[in-house]
Formats: structure tokens, sequence, C-alpha cells
């Protein structure tokens, strides 16, 4: 039987936190395209991956609007304007936006880095540069690697860390939230606008239901000092997955609007030869949305949808026999951190682990640096030392955080993110058991690796020496003429050169997002298109897992909220190990379901 104290949380959940109740958003409701996908993945795999991708056909659409309206020639402004004044472009998130924040933030300063070396003589201006952006996740770098529990409920976090970050007059801001609702990244809009900075706000749901619907959010859209970029696509390919097609079209957008401010500012500042090797395709941002067509048609092609559903089963069938994969990648790392993070509050599969849990599950996959220890790899992922946070207990007083967060503060700072070991470490836990399978992650240039037997490629073999298999996928516009591994997947993609490789991104991440979706619906973590094993970290997410109960057991919202928070009680007894690898929302399903063949 539940307790009172159980009873009372529902009942306050129900009552009191209806502006976490997100049912009506579209990126929160079920695909009419993809309905069906996990019994898809079960009969066909090839036939999945093409109806996960059919639905990325929602974006461009929307992309050639945003790019030909006035919000975006304005988001486009600003930025020009903020480098003009020795300002920085501010990035903001929460979860897969968060990272997507880091990502933009990241490919910046590699490009100035990496065009300093190009040239030197341009060497103090390209310094200048780089230090002209900043990423502000949720959570703190941290987040990168392990979600932070409840952080985003919070606006008053958001605003502290704007607070944090020093933002000023200077300084333009440009927060994105996938569902337009995040409550941290709402608060870092709050934090630029006290500052004095220009703020945009980047979302993927109809402002109109934001504004009718989610008081937090029409605070903002409606401030006339918030520059508002609507992106709704429609739902997600998985209902409520917005590290699919929402992520997907706010890196198009603030990737090229990031893109055509340089091409604005670069101009008068450099000699026209260095502008040109720049930007050598010349391509307007107006172009984007067909060059995405483009890269979608090639992404789908029949050769490469065989590729992926291949790589989905190499994945499916080692995870399957609890084996462990770990991804070797060069300059793709952070890409594959995204994914592979997000794996976890998604699909309920062990997180990545610290040194300091040894006697937690290891996370299926992981991924590490072949050629650097841990810490200088955590600089080469960010372009930066890591940004962490170690607030207070009377910090989190003082901006209203609950009870247990101001008596047990998470442990987020940069001592802690040093326990995880993402570089060239021994590290047994990934070779311990078997199957097992080392896989050398590249993309563009970077395959050259494979026929120069280079440096990157020596090291890939010395920390690859003790897996069971090591092997390779690959992706651009034509396979190495040799390879001296296995190859799972090759995918046919261009990455038309550019500052920020915007295309080169998003043909990555198109792979690894259709690749981990469908490699975990063959794993049975799909019902439907629906996450049949979502976790329940946060009040969005306490709302999406009630959602899927109601919707997977036939009961009311009602129901299964109580029945939810009943599962969250008896769950909260077991063991740590069990509760990192247990949905809330899966054991209140298989519950109801037996209640009921029972009655």
């Amino acid at each position: 039987m539940p307790t009172e104290s159980t009873r009372l949380a529902a009942e306050h959940f129900l009552k009191n936190e209806t502006a976490f109740h997100l049912g009506e958003m579209l990126t929160e409701q079920s695909h009419p395209i993809t309905r069906t996908l996990s019994q898809t993945l079960e009969k066909n795999t090839a036939d999945g991956i093409e109806m996960l991708l059919r639905v990325d056909d929602d974006i461009p659409p929307v992309a050639d609007r945003v790019l030909a309206s006035k919000e975006f020639a304005k988001l486009r402004a600003d930025i020009l304007d903020t480098l003009q004044r020795g300002g920085r472009i501010v990035f903001s998130g929460c979860g897969a936006t968060g990272r997507l924040a880091i990502l933009l933030d990241a490919a910046h300063r590699k490009f100035c880095a990496n065009a300093a070396a190009r040239f030197p003589e341009q060497r103090d201006f390209f310094t200048t540069l780089l230090a002209q952006t900043q990423a502000i996740m949720t959570g703190g770098d941290y987040a990168l690697i392990r979600s932070v529990e409840s952080f985003e409920d919070y606006i008053s976090f958001g605003q502290r860390q704007a607070q944090d970050a020093g933002m000023g007059p200077n300084d333009c801001l440009v927060a994105i939230s996938e569902g337009g609702e995040t409550s941290s990244v709402i608060g870092t809009i709050h934090g630029a606008l006290a500052a004095g900075s220009r703020a945009h706000f980047m979302f993927n749901n109809p402002a109109e239901l934001l504004v009718r619907k989610v008081e937090r959010s029409r605070a903002v859209i409606t401030d006339a000092r918030v520059n508002i970029i609507d992106l709704a696509t429609g739902p997600m390919a998985v209902a409520g997955s917005t590290r699919m097609q929402a992520t997907t079209i706010e890196l198009l957008i603030a990737g090229l609007a990031f893109e055509a401010a340089l091409a604005d500012f670069l101009p008068g500042r450099l000699p026209e030869p260095v502008v040109r090797a720049i930007f050598p395709s010349g391509a307007a941002p107006e172009q984007g949305a067909a060059r995405f067509r483009q890269l979608l048609r090639q992404i789908r092609s029949p050769e490469n949808i065989r590729a992926m559903a291949a790589w989905v089963d190499f994945e499916r069938d080692i995870y399957a026999k609890s084996g462990r994969i770990t991804y070797f990648p060069d300059e793709y790392m952070l890409d594959i951190f995204t994914d592979t993070t997000e794996r976890s509050p998604t699909f309920k599969v062990p997180p990545f682990r610290s040194t300091l849990e040894p006697d937690d599950p290891v996370s299926w996959a992981y991924v590490k640096e072949p050629l650097r220890d841990a810490d200088s790899a955590w600089r080469r992922l960010l372009g930066h030392e890591p940004n962490c946070i170690t607030w207070t207990p009377d910090d989190y007083r003082a901006m209203g955080a609950a009870e247990r967060i101001i008596e047990n503060p998470p442990k987020i700072d940069r001592e802690r993110l040093a326990t995880y070991r993402i570089g060239c470490e021994p590290d047994t836990s990934r070779t311990a058991v078997r199957p097992n399978a080392a896989i050398a992650f590249l993309a563009g240039a970077e395959m050259a690796h494979l026929e120069k037997r280079d440096e990157w490629h020596q090291a890939f073999e010395r920390a690859a020496a003790g897996f069971e298999r090591r092997a390779a996928i690959l992706i651009g516009t034509r396979r190495p003429a040799s390879n001296p591994l296995d190859e799972i997947c090759f995918i046919e993609a261009d990455m038309p050169e550019s500052p920020l490789e915007i295309f080169a991104h998003l043909a990555v991440k198109l792979a690894l997002n259709n690749v981990s979706t469908a490699t975990m619906g063959k794993l049975g973590r799909l019902s439907g298109n629906w996450m049949a094993h979502v976790d329940a970290s946060n009040k969005k997410l306490i709302d999406r897992s009630i959602r899927l109960v109601s919707e997977l057991a036939g009961v009311d919202y009602e129901t299964a909220c109580h029945a939810l928070f009943e599962s969250l009680e008896e769950m909260s007894a077991w063991p740590e190990s069990r509760r990192k690898t247990v949905s809330p929302s899966a054991h209140t399903v298989k519950r109801l379901r037996e209640k009921n063949g029972a009655q």
C-alpha cells in the first residue's frame, strides 16, 4: 500500500505542478509516421531506419521560413555587432541543447585555434576572436557527461549561471530550449537581460501555444527585448526525444547564423586570400535549407541505410550479450559524447561511470581519446578548462532550491569531472566482459589516419590492444584506399568546409541519433514510438513518464501519476546500482499490467 506521503506527493504534482504538464506541446506528441517504429525495427532494421529518417523531412520547410525571416536577420546582425564590439556570443541550453551550446562554442574555438596555426601572421586576431564565445549548460560542463538531476526545474539556477558567466552590455545570449519551456534556460534569459545583454530565444514548439499554456515561457516570449525564433517542426521521431529533430534544426539555424555573421565580420579585418580560404564554398546562409535537403538525400540512400542497419545490428548483438563498445574518435568526440550521454535518460541504460563508483553498472557505450590523458582530453574537447559549478548549500538556499538539494548539493565540480577516464588511460572495465569492441570513429579528412598509419592510428592501436575486436565507423565522401580495421559502416556524405563545419556535425549527428535510437528500439527500449524506458529525474520527465504510463497501461493521467509515485517510493529502497538501470515508468507499466491481468 502506498504511504500517505506518496499520495500527497502525487496530489501535489497533479494540482501544483501544472506548469510542467506538457502533453499539449508538439514536441511531446507521437509522430504519425513512426507510430509503428518498434514493430518495424523488429521485423527489418533498414525499414525502421528509413522510417526514422523520413521525419527529418519536416525540417527543411521550417528552415526555409526561418532563414528568410526578420528574426534570423536580427540574430545575424546582433552576433555581428557583438563581434565588432568585442563582446561575447553566449549560447545557453539544458540537456541536449546544453550539449549543443557547448558544441557551438567548441566548434568556434577549434576554428580559431586552427586558423591561428594555419595563418600565423593573423595569430593575434584569431586568439582574440577565440574568446568571443562561451557556453552555459544547465549544471555546468559536468552535465555534458552526466545529467544533473532537477537542475532544469529552477529559473533561479539559470539566472545564477548567467551571472557567474559575467554577462554584460556588450554580450549577446542565444538561449536554446527544445520545448521552449525549460526553466533553467529561461533563467539565463532573465539573467542576460538584467545584465543589459541582448537576448535571443530559440525553441521548437509554436510560440502562440507556449504563450497560451506556459507562464514562464510567456514572460520572455512577450518581452520586446527578446528576439524569438520559432523552429516548430512538429512531433519528434520518438515522442519527446528532442535530441533528434529539435536539436538538428537548432544546430542548423544557430550554426548558419553564426557563420553568416563571421562572413560579414571577417572581410576588411583579414586579407582577402585568408577570407577566401576560410569560406571556400561561398554558400550563403539562405542556401542552408537546400544544402540540408541534399544531406538528407545522401544519408537516406539505399547504400547508407544498409550501412547504418549493419551498424545497428552490430551494436544490438553486443549489448544483447551484455557486452560493451568503446568509441575512439578524433575531432568528433564531442558529437559522440552528446549522443551517448543522452542515451541514459532517454532509454534508462547505465550512465557513464566515474572511478568513484566501482560498484555501479558499466555503461554499454563509452568514449575515449586515444592520444591524450583525461585532463588534456577535456581541454581539447571543450577548447578551454571545464566550467564547473561549486555552489554551496547557502547558494542553493538563496536560490530557493528544494531542501534535499540544500542538504546534499550535487557534486559537479572540476574534481569530480576528472574522475571520468575519457583519455588514453587504461580502463579494464571496457574489456572485462565479452563481447567487446574498440571502434575508430572517423569522419571527413580524418579518415586518412587509417591510410597513413600516423600518430593517431598508432595511438588507437595501443588503446585498442586489449579489446576483442577492433573496427571502424566512417563518414565522408570516399572510403580510405586502405583500412587495416574491420569496417562496420561507411556512410557517404558531403562535408563542405566552413568555419564551424556545420554540415559535418549534422551528418555525424544524423547518423548517431538514428543508429542509437534504432539500436535501443531493437533492444525493446521503445514501444511504438514512445520511450518505454524514460527516466523520471526532473519535473518534465515525471510528466512524460506519467503520460507514457497512461498510454501503455491504458489508464487516465491521475491514475498513472499515483502509480508512478508509488513506484518511485518502492524504488527508493532499492540499491542505487539497480535504480540506475530500471526505468520508473517501465516498472510502473509492468505493475499496472500485472495488476489488471490479475483482476
